[in-house]
């Protein structure tokens, strides 16, 4: 599973997961368990919803997290106090 930070046009930010990264001729994003930044439930939508269709119109670009493996093995150049 491929975690990303999708940045909409207008919008907030929302964390997905991902089956695999969309192709360049897909029309839309499918992302599953739709969060803020904070992991927290997103506002916008109605509970329970754990799917969410995205066409690229609306789609700024795409941050790819690194998953918890990665995490580990390169950590970061700062301090996190």
């Amino acid at each position: 599973m491929i975690t990303i930070l999708m940045h909409i046009a207008n919008a907030e930010a929302v964390k997905l997961d991902l089956e695999e990264m969309p192709s360049v001729t897909d029309i839309a994003v499918v992302g599953k368990n739709p969060r803020d930044r904070a992991d927290r439930e997103v506002s916008w939508l109605e509970e329970g919803v754990t799917t969410i269709v995205f066409p690229w119109w609306r789609i700024t670009f795409l941050e790819i997290l690194p998953s918890e493996a990665e995490e580990e093995e390169f950590p970061l150049p700062f301090r996190n106090d």
